[in-house]
């Protein structure tokens, strides 16, 4: 066990795998970001699909938990965790370059649900390996550890908008969209030939059989259906949030921009003090803070007459998902041990589920009470989640002083 006064940054510094981890994300963030806010626009622009049946796209990220869950599976028989990292990394970046190519309206469907479900299982392993280096060389501030290479991605999607806007203006979106395959293939080079072997921890008990593994993974199942809960909002703000400020507000490009943007600022800042916290409270008592914030920040935008109350939306918004990122694997990986493959695979599964589920919410709940106060629908989603949290939290977390 390192010493109290070891830092994260010292432990990823030191380690080849977590530099190299850290380099994978940050290249994977900025492909992947580049070309997501850009797909309807794609669809809408290159193959002439209608604005609604572009909308329906992102129902295809149903299909995340379920591939998520298969990869993970593999990976935890697997004696090389990296060994699937690659094969999802390689199936991502054929399936980008297809959607490049894609000449129909339902290719993107097609091709989503197929390849980019499973693509989503690179980063899933990667962080499965991240466990299994911390088993094999424990470290007081293990959770730093974990939000410090995912800060990466974090940086990658701030960068990755940016770059994907003007990229696609000068050179074309199904340019844009090869650039995003040569992305994700290029996180495969920081990692070069490295070998990550599964870790096998011998106090815990045997697999149990088939029929009682359901009750394994339910403590798992629980908290990432919580964690769906809280992360609805995020699809409804970047599709609504945006046409309330310039149709009601009235503001301008550059302040749109500034109250999109501080977001994923502040979360990058607050993500090694939320590791910090959840190092000394424990990760689950700080993920219900995280949805407490998140429950406040859908309530600033459902009642904001002004940017202001954006701003204030935004900022706890950001400690949210700065809870998300920091903690949620981790937590994942704690409550199903035996398999943290699989848990990984689940966990980050249901962020694009959320995403689904967010974007029928917003539009139907547009369509019955209207801007800004479809932001009530995930603030009452979230609100059943603090109390879950807390509860989950209580039985599976030991008193701390």
């Amino acid at each position: 066990m390192l010493d109290r006064s070891e830092s994260a940054f010292t432990v990823v510094i030191r380690s080849r795998f977590y530099r190299s981890a850290f380099l994978a994300l940050l290249i994977s963030g900025i492909g992947l970001s580049a070309a997501t806010p850009q797909l309807t626009l794609f669809m809408v622009r290159d193959l002439g699909a209608p604005l609604p049946v572009a909308g329906l796209y992102y129902i295809t990220n149903l299909a995340a938990p379920i591939a998520g869950y298969v990869v993970g599976r593999w990976s935890d028989r697997s004696h090389d965790r990296l060994l699937w990292f690659r094969i999802c990394t390689l199936i991502g970046a054929a399936g980008w370059l297809a959607m490049a190519s894609a000449h129909a309206v339902w290719m993107p469907f097609v091709i989503s649900t197929v390849a980019l479900s499973v693509a989503g299982g690179a980063m899933a392993q990667l962080f499965a390996a991240c466990r299994d280096e911390l088993s094999r060389h424990p470290t007081k501030v293990e959770n730093r550890v974990i939000a410090a290479v995912r800060m990466a991605f974090t940086v990658g999607w701030i960068i990755g908008p940016v770059f994907g806007s003007w990229f696609g203006g000068v050179f074309g979106l199904r340019a844009l969209l090869v650039a995003t395959a040569v992305c994700v293939f290029a996180q495969l080079i920081p990692l070069g030939r490295q070998r990550v072997e599964r870790y096998a921890d011998l106090t815990l008990p045997p697999r149990p059989p088939s029929r009682r593994q359901i009750d394994h993974l339910m403590p798992l199942l629980i908290f990432t259906a919580v964690c769906v809960l809280t992360m609805t909002g995020d699809t409804i703000k970047f599709g609504y949030l945006p046409i309330y400020m310039a149709e009601q507000l009235h503001t301008s490009d550059a302040m749109r921009g500034a109250v999109i943007g501080i977001q994923p600022l502040l979360e990058l800042l607050l993500l090694p003090l939320v590791a910090r916290l959840a190092d000394r409270f424990g990760p689950l008592r700080i993920m219900t803070v995280g949805a407490a914030l998140g429950l406040g920040g859908n309530l600033a935008y459902a009642t904001s007459t002004s940017v202001s109350g954006l701003f204030l939306g935004q900022a706890l918004t950001a400690g949210l998902w700065a809870c998300v990122g920091a903690l949620g694997v981790s937590i994942a990986q704690q409550l199903y041990p035996e398999g943290v493959g699989t848990a990984s695979g689940i966990f980050l599964g249901t962020i694009p589920l959320a995403s689904a589920i967010g974007g029928a919410i917003g539009g139907l709940g547009v369509a019955a009470i209207g801007l800004p106060h479809v932001f009530f629908l995930p603030a009452a989603l979230t609100t059943l989640a603090v109390p879950a949290f807390a509860v989950l939290a209580a039985r599976t977390e030991p008193h701390r002083p």
